[in-house]
């Protein structure tokens, strides 16, 4: 376990787990996740020459949650990146590492603050620019409208998903990382109609060896201390996000950037929307370079870490 420090990032105070010296690397998780999600990049990245600070996202774990859904929006969770990097390392730009929602957090930390941020790399979820619309009335158009489920549009109204979900953190969690990996039988899962619930339909988890009990003994025991409110409030601002990033509209990511994603991963292909995501990203992100692992299912550096080290690592290198 690497060491853990609570730091004032400003409006609340961050649990993040640091090691090494040199240049920062932030790795922001995704959900519903923890800094654990980093635990076979950590020793690495720090042993490459780097400070590797994973954090619990506000909301999780051991930092702050504040209770209101707008303390949740992209813009404050970015203010929090921008604190931790002014506390850890104030004399130099950090680079950062993100997955699922972690992924949309580094790429408009990027865009927004390119001062803080000197390159950025993203897993699961790549960046389609400065959005034309809210995300939320995209999946209403094409999933609410029609009457069939989609998670997001369950997870708005406040307490619903908090209570299917706290009713059993672990079965909640192990359900929902089960049957979006690489692992996982294929199957329409989640196709079913609009008022189902979360875990109506999904499958039974089968023993996978990059998730084992000691490791859902963890993040288990992080979601019974610390709940799913603050998590699922990342969901209820997509509006708050969309007037927020208004102001970068036609903006690129003009740092050197790295994505990995997963042929099995719906977020790689944001749900069928795109076939190429490393060719859409070039038109955000022209500094990016991009892999596709075949197989992959949704929690790219749990599901293969000597693959996602070995193109991390290189890439880190050459900047």
């Amino acid at each position: 376990m690497p060491a853990m420090q609570n730091i004032d990032v400003g409006e609340l105070t961050l649990r993040c787990a640091v090691e090494g010296e040199g240049p920062l690397v932030i790795m922001v998780h995704g959900f519903p996740e923890s800094w654990y999600s980093w635990r076979h990049q950590i020793g690495p990245v720090a042993d490459a020459g780097f400070t590797a600070c994973a954090i619990d996202v506000r909301g999780y774990g051991g930092s702050g949650k504040p209770d209101p859904v707008e303390a949740y929006s992209m813009e404050r969770i970015v203010g929090d990146l921008v604190g931790l990097r002014m506390a850890l390392q104030p004399d130099r730009p950090a680079i950062l590492v993100g997955h699922d929602w972690g992924a949309p957090i580094v790429w408009n930390s990027a865009l927004t603050h390119p001062e803080h941020f000197r390159a950025v790399a993203g897993l699961s979820v790549p960046f389609a620019g400065v959005p034309a619309r809210p995300f939320s009335e995209v999946f209403r158009e094409h999933f609410t409208s029609q009457g069939k489920y989609f998670y997001q549009e369950y997870f708005q109204a406040e307490g619903v998903a908090e209570a299917e979900a706290e009713a059993d953190p672990r079965d909640w969690v192990h359900r929902m990382m089960y049957s979006i990996s690489g692992d996982v039988p294929a199957g329409a899962y989640w196709d079913k109609e609009y008022g189902a619930t979360f875990l109506e339909g999904l499958p039974d988890p089968q023993p996978v060896p990059w998730l084992t009990e000691a490791d859902m003994d963890y993040y288990e025991g992080e979601f019974r201390q610390s709940g799913f409110r603050g998590p699922l409030n990342r969901y209820r601002n997509h509006e708050r996000d969309f007037e927020w990033l208004k102001a970068w509209q036609g903006k690129r990511i003009e740092q050197p950037a790295l994505f990995i994603g997963g042929t099995r991963d719906p977020a790689t292909y944001l749900f069928g929307a795109v076939t190429d995501p490393i060719a859409m990203m070039r038109m955000f992100a022209p500094k990016v370079e991009g892999h596709i692992l075949e197989g992959v299912g949704h929690w790219t550096q749990q599901e293969r870490p000597e693959e996602v080290n070995r193109l991390l690592l290189d890439w880190l290198g050459r900047l």
